[in-house]
């Protein structure tokens, strides 16, 4: 007997992707936009640009993540012979 999973439309994969890389760039600005926190108030006299810079990293880093994701499910597969 065939499981659930053996059928999964496109829309279903894009969308699971697109909520993946949603909650990874949420994830990796907040822990960048921290990390930047801590610095900022350890080094820099609590000036904001190391936040901005951290927050910054995240996003840049969540974005090719998510870029690489979907031009992987995007572009067709070529078929060599």
């Amino acid at each position: 007997m065939a499981s659930k999973d053996a059928h999964i439309y496109k829309e279903d994969q894009l969308d699971r992707k697109w909520n993946r890389c949603f909650t990874d760039g949420l994830l990796k600005f907040t822990g960048g936009f921290l990390i930047g926190t801590v610095v900022s108030f350890l080094f820099f006299k609590k000036r904001k640009w190391p936040m901005i810079l951290g927050g910054g990293f995240g996003i840049g880093m969540a974005y090719s993540n998510c870029e690489r994701d979907l031009n992987s499910m995007l572009q067709p597969v070529s078929k060599e012979c």
